[in-house]
């Protein structure tokens, strides 16, 4: 039987799903797609706040969704963040992404961290060409990270996180396919140089490989495994020091996802070829211009006032080709500290109407963050 699934959070399903279905309707525009792209959601409210810039940005309880190697210059020995976000809150109002990220410097050269994504997708029910109903699916996903970072110079750190991936789309028989959750595991590297003088003004930047791991399969056939989402990020920012109590950073990032696409039209032994090429090949032939090339390259552009540390005002714009996919939107934020607690919000602008309306508009990020022991000041 033909597997259909309605509604717009069948139409999400679909979208995550990287199978065959996914790269069947992508073949006419040749979008690159993978598994698990919850990965790429920006996870936390500062970054939201800032077109999802965070690779060289001044660390937080949240850097290690972004540059692991930030954390040993934070000022605040141990921190946590959780953040809350309803996703395409335009089309429902059952999925969301919720997580919580945490780091302890070990001393002034080192630093461990966690942290846990979750991305749930609501119930969706499956129905056959027919529109018989073949049952219900409560899919989500999540990954857990454990990382190291270390100093390698009063200026420049390293580090490495490896992280579990756990994807249960449909569980169970469904029509002729027996679906099972996929697992995975992958790495990040990252590098992250503080030029900020004694004022806290100077650049910064940073350099990151995620996702670099094992595919993933939803079924028993082991030739059809999805490539999850290797993306190299390089990132700058530079902060002005306005006077004693204000500080003003402009960011930009750029993120250049590793994955080849699907031949448009692709034959059984295209199809076949796709699927056996290993991940590092993988890598190398995303930059490929018939594999998406530079196109595939995502831009965010940001800025943050800061006052006394204890208010913030942030803007941003993030912008993707229209050959994969075509969002742009611009984001709004702010953020508060009092004391040993931080409040941050982020706001995607609605833009475009009716059929061309982003289906992200409207989405809110909501973030807590508590500094556990203080400053090392």
């Amino acid at each position: 039987m033909k597997l259909i699934a309605f509604g717009a959070k069948s139409l999400l399903l679909i979208m995550v799903l990287s199978g065959s279905i996914l790269v069947a309707s992508a073949q006419s525009i040749n979008v690159v797609t993978s598994a698990v792209p919850f990965l790429r959601i920006s996870p936390d409210a500062r970054a939201g706040g800032m077109g999802d810039v965070g690779i060289a940005t001044l660390p937080d309880a949240n850097s290690s969704f972004w540059n692991q190697a930030k954390i040993p210059f934070a000022t605040q020995k141990s921190a946590i963040g959780v953040t809350y976000t309803p996703w395409l809150s335009d089309i429902t109002s059952d999925v969301y992404l919720a997580t919580l990220a945490g780091y302890h410097q070990l001393d002034e050269e080192q630093a461990i961290t966690a942290s846990l994504r979750y991305f749930n997708m609501g119930n969706i029910q499956f129905t056959n060409i027919n529109n018989e109903p073949l049952g219900q699916s409560t899919p989500r996903e999540l990954a857990f990270d454990l990382g190291y970072t270390r100093k390698l110079t009063s200026k420049l750190s390293v580090g490495v996180q490896l992280r579990y991936i756990n994807s249960k789309l449909v569980t169970g028989p469904v029509g002729n396919v027996n679906y099972k959750p996929g697992n995975a595991f992958a790495a990040d590297l990252s590098v992250f140089h503080n030029g900020l003088d004694d004022k806290g003004q100077g650049f910064t930047w940073g350099v990151t490989l995620s996702n670099l791991g094992t595919r993933i399969s939803y079924t028993d056939n082991a030739a059809n495994k999805d490539y999850i989402p290797a993306n190299m990020g390089v990132g700058g920012a530079y902060t002005f020091a306005l006077d004693e109590d204000s500080k003003l950073t402009f960011g930009a990032d750029l993120n250049k996802l590793l994955v080849p696409a699907m031949p448009v039209g692709a034959s059984t032994d295209e199809q076949k070829e796709y699927y056996n090429r290993n991940v590092f090949e993988s890598w190398f032939k995303s930059f490929g211009g018939a594999n998406g090339g530079l196109k595939t390259v995502q831009v965010s552009t940001g800025a943050e006032f800061a006052y006394m540390n204890q208010f913030f005002a942030r803007a941003g714009y993030f912008f993707e080709d229209k050959s994969q996919g075509g969002r742009k939107y611009i984001t709004m934020g702010v953020g508060f500290r009092y004391n040993i607690v931080g409040a941050n919000f982020s706001y995607l602008i609605p833009s475009g109407s009716g059929v061309t309306r982003n289906p992200l508009s409207n989405t809110l990020r909501f973030g807590l963050s508590f500094d556990l022991s203080g400053s090392k000041d």
